[in-house]
Protein backbone atom coordinates (compact mmCIF):
# COMPACT_ATOMS: atom_id res chain seq x y z
CA UNK A 1 0.00 0.00 0.00
CA UNK A 2 1.33 3.43 -0.85
CA UNK A 3 1.95 5.92 1.89
CA UNK A 4 0.70 9.45 1.91
CA UNK A 5 2.56 12.36 1.12
CA UNK A 6 1.86 15.29 3.63
CA UNK A 7 2.70 18.88 3.77
CA UNK A 8 3.25 20.72 6.52
CA UNK A 9 3.97 24.61 7.15
CA UNK A 10 4.26 27.59 9.74
CA UNK A 11 6.04 30.28 10.26
CA UNK A 12 9.36 30.39 12.28
CA UNK A 13 8.75 29.71 15.44
CA UNK A 14 5.11 28.47 15.28
CA UNK A 15 6.43 24.85 16.99
CA UNK A 16 6.17 22.77 13.32
CA UNK A 17 9.89 20.92 13.90
CA UNK A 18 8.48 19.80 17.73
CA UNK A 19 5.48 18.53 16.72
CA UNK A 20 6.53 16.36 14.12
CA UNK A 21 9.04 15.28 16.25
CA UNK A 22 6.78 14.15 19.01
CA UNK A 23 4.34 13.03 16.05
CA UNK A 24 7.11 10.26 14.65
CA UNK A 25 6.98 9.14 18.45
CA UNK A 26 3.28 8.78 18.66
CA UNK A 27 2.33 6.77 15.65
CA UNK A 28 4.26 4.22 13.33
CA UNK A 29 5.04 4.43 9.91
CA UNK A 30 5.74 8.43 9.09
CA UNK A 31 8.62 9.36 7.44
CA UNK A 32 10.04 12.99 7.76
CA UNK A 33 12.16 13.94 4.33
CA UNK A 34 15.48 15.44 5.04
CA UNK A 35 15.62 18.69 2.83
CA UNK A 36 18.84 19.84 1.43
CA UNK A 37 19.96 23.63 2.59
CA UNK A 38 22.61 26.00 1.89
CA UNK A 39 22.28 27.77 4.96
CA UNK A 40 24.92 27.58 7.99
CA UNK A 41 24.07 24.04 10.47
CA UNK A 42 23.39 25.56 13.69
CA UNK A 43 24.13 24.56 16.88
CA UNK A 44 23.26 20.71 18.19
CA UNK A 45 22.42 20.06 14.32
CA UNK A 46 23.30 16.81 12.47
CA UNK A 47 23.91 17.08 8.66
CA UNK A 48 21.58 14.10 7.40
CA UNK A 49 19.27 14.08 10.73
CA UNK A 50 18.12 17.92 10.51
CA UNK A 51 19.23 18.52 6.93
CA UNK A 52 21.54 17.52 4.24
CA UNK A 53 24.10 20.93 4.20
CA UNK A 54 25.43 21.48 0.93
CA UNK A 55 27.04 24.93 -0.77
CA UNK A 56 25.30 26.87 -3.00
CA UNK A 57 27.17 25.66 -5.96
CA UNK A 58 26.10 22.08 -5.44
CA UNK A 59 22.43 22.97 -4.80
CA UNK A 60 22.57 24.92 -7.88
CA UNK A 61 23.75 21.89 -9.78
CA UNK A 62 20.92 19.60 -8.01
CA UNK A 63 18.65 22.22 -9.50
CA UNK A 64 19.64 21.77 -13.07
CA UNK A 65 19.37 18.37 -12.95
CA UNK A 66 15.80 18.23 -11.91
CA UNK A 67 16.47 16.49 -8.55
CA UNK A 68 14.23 18.37 -6.38
CA UNK A 69 10.36 17.95 -5.90
CA UNK A 70 10.34 21.82 -4.42
CA UNK A 71 12.96 24.05 -3.93
CA UNK A 72 12.53 27.53 -2.59
CA UNK A 73 14.68 30.69 -1.25
CA UNK A 74 14.01 31.42 2.07
CA UNK A 75 15.36 34.80 3.91
CA UNK A 76 19.28 34.47 2.21
CA UNK A 77 19.55 30.53 1.65
CA UNK A 78 17.51 27.58 -0.59
CA UNK A 79 15.67 24.87 0.75
CA UNK A 80 14.84 21.94 -1.59
CA UNK A 81 12.84 17.99 -1.30
CA UNK A 82 14.62 15.48 -2.88
CA UNK A 83 11.76 13.43 -5.20
CA UNK A 84 13.76 10.26 -4.95
CA UNK A 85 13.62 9.82 -1.04
CA UNK A 86 10.08 11.24 -1.48
CA UNK A 87 9.23 8.79 -3.94
CA UNK A 88 11.33 6.17 -1.88
CA UNK A 89 9.52 6.30 1.05
CA UNK A 90 5.72 6.73 -0.60
CA UNK A 91 6.67 3.50 -2.60
CA UNK A 92 7.50 1.51 0.46
CA UNK A 93 4.07 2.35 2.16
CA UNK A 94 5.08 5.05 4.53
CA UNK A 95 3.26 8.44 5.01
CA UNK A 96 6.18 11.14 3.71
CA UNK A 97 6.19 14.47 5.91
CA UNK A 98 7.22 17.45 3.91
CA UNK A 99 8.57 20.37 6.28
CA UNK A 100 9.02 23.22 3.89
CA UNK A 101 7.02 26.97 3.09
CA UNK A 102 4.01 27.84 1.43
CA UNK A 103 6.21 28.28 -1.89
CA UNK A 104 7.33 24.97 -1.65
CA UNK A 105 3.97 23.88 -0.68
CA UNK A 106 2.27 25.32 -3.81
CA UNK A 107 5.40 23.09 -6.00
CA UNK A 108 4.54 20.30 -4.58
CA UNK A 109 0.36 20.24 -4.64
CA UNK A 110 1.41 20.39 -8.75
CA UNK A 111 2.96 17.24 -8.85
CA UNK A 112 0.82 15.81 -5.76
CA UNK A 113 -2.58 16.89 -5.63
CA UNK A 114 -3.74 14.07 -3.70
CA UNK A 115 -0.89 15.56 -0.47
CA UNK A 116 -2.32 16.82 2.53
CA UNK A 117 -1.40 20.49 3.91
CA UNK A 118 -1.64 21.28 7.28
CA UNK A 119 -0.46 24.95 8.62
CA UNK A 120 0.54 25.58 11.79
CA UNK A 121 -0.45 28.58 13.90
CA UNK A 122 1.26 30.48 17.04
CA UNK A 123 -1.65 31.64 19.18
CA UNK A 124 -0.72 35.34 19.14
CA UNK A 125 2.02 37.43 17.40
CA UNK A 126 3.47 38.26 20.78
CA UNK A 127 4.10 34.43 21.69
CA UNK A 128 5.34 34.02 18.17
CA UNK A 129 8.05 36.78 18.53
CA UNK A 130 8.70 35.36 22.62
CA UNK A 131 9.53 31.74 21.16
CA UNK A 132 11.74 33.40 18.10
CA UNK A 133 13.71 35.40 21.18
CA UNK A 134 13.88 32.58 23.41
CA UNK A 135 16.04 30.62 20.69
CA UNK A 136 18.95 33.02 21.86
CA UNK A 137 20.19 32.45 18.23
CA UNK A 138 19.41 35.72 16.58
CA UNK A 139 20.01 39.32 17.04
CA UNK A 140 16.81 42.11 17.00
CA UNK A 141 17.72 43.09 13.20
CA UNK A 142 16.71 39.01 12.70
CA UNK A 143 13.92 38.54 14.72
CA UNK A 144 12.50 41.63 13.30
CA UNK A 145 12.99 40.09 9.68
CA UNK A 146 11.65 36.65 10.93
CA UNK A 147 8.55 38.19 12.21
CA UNK A 148 7.74 40.42 8.91
CA UNK A 149 8.35 36.63 7.07
CA UNK A 150 6.15 34.98 9.28
CA UNK A 151 3.33 37.30 9.18
CA UNK A 152 4.38 36.75 5.25
CA UNK A 153 3.96 33.22 5.87
CA UNK A 154 1.06 33.28 7.68
CA UNK A 155 -1.49 35.07 4.67
CA UNK A 156 -1.21 31.60 3.09
CA UNK A 157 -3.09 29.69 6.10
CA UNK A 158 -6.15 29.38 3.53
CA UNK A 159 -4.10 27.33 0.79
CA UNK A 160 -3.84 24.58 3.06
CA UNK A 161 -6.08 21.57 4.17
CA UNK A 162 -6.01 21.98 7.71
CA UNK A 163 -5.10 24.34 10.02
CA UNK A 164 -3.63 23.63 13.92
CA UNK A 165 -3.14 26.36 16.61
CA UNK A 166 0.21 25.61 18.45
CA UNK A 167 -0.98 27.04 22.10
CA UNK A 168 -1.19 24.05 24.55
CA UNK A 169 1.29 21.89 23.08
CA UNK A 170 -0.45 18.41 24.05
CA UNK A 171 -3.23 19.71 22.55
CA UNK A 172 -1.50 20.89 18.81
CA UNK A 173 0.20 17.14 19.19
CA UNK A 174 -2.98 15.60 19.46
CA UNK A 175 -5.05 17.08 17.05
CA UNK A 176 -1.93 16.62 14.63
CA UNK A 177 -2.50 13.20 15.09
CA UNK A 178 -6.17 13.07 14.59
CA UNK A 179 -5.54 13.79 10.81
CA UNK A 180 -3.05 11.50 10.04
CA UNK A 181 -5.46 8.97 11.69
CA UNK A 182 -8.05 9.69 10.32
CA UNK A 183 -6.31 10.24 6.85
CA UNK A 184 -5.27 6.64 6.97
CA UNK A 185 -9.24 6.10 7.50
CA UNK A 186 -10.20 7.50 4.14
CA UNK A 187 -12.30 5.02 1.84
CA UNK A 188 -9.15 3.93 -0.37
CA UNK A 189 -6.15 3.46 2.27
CA UNK A 190 -8.99 1.42 4.70
CA UNK A 191 -9.78 -0.39 1.12
CA UNK A 192 -6.31 -1.41 0.69
CA UNK A 193 -5.11 -1.92 4.13
CA UNK A 194 -8.09 -4.63 4.89
CA UNK A 195 -8.51 -5.81 1.33
CA UNK A 196 -8.39 -9.61 2.28
CA UNK A 197 -10.59 -8.78 5.51
CA UNK A 198 -12.84 -6.54 3.11
CA UNK A 199 -12.95 -9.93 0.83
CA UNK A 200 -13.57 -12.18 3.50
CA UNK A 201 -16.40 -10.59 4.91
CA UNK A 202 -18.20 -9.91 2.05
CA UNK A 203 -17.76 -13.31 0.60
Amino acid sequence: MRGQLYVISAPSGAGKTSLVKALRETLPGLAVSVSHTTRAMRPGEVDGVHYHFVDHATFERMVEHGDFLEHARVFDNYYGTSKVAVETGLAAGQDVILEIDWQGARQVRTLFPEARGIFILPPARAVLEARLRDRGQDGEEVIARRMRDAVTEMRHYDEFDYVVVNDVFDEALHELACIFRAERLRLARAQARHATLIQDLLA
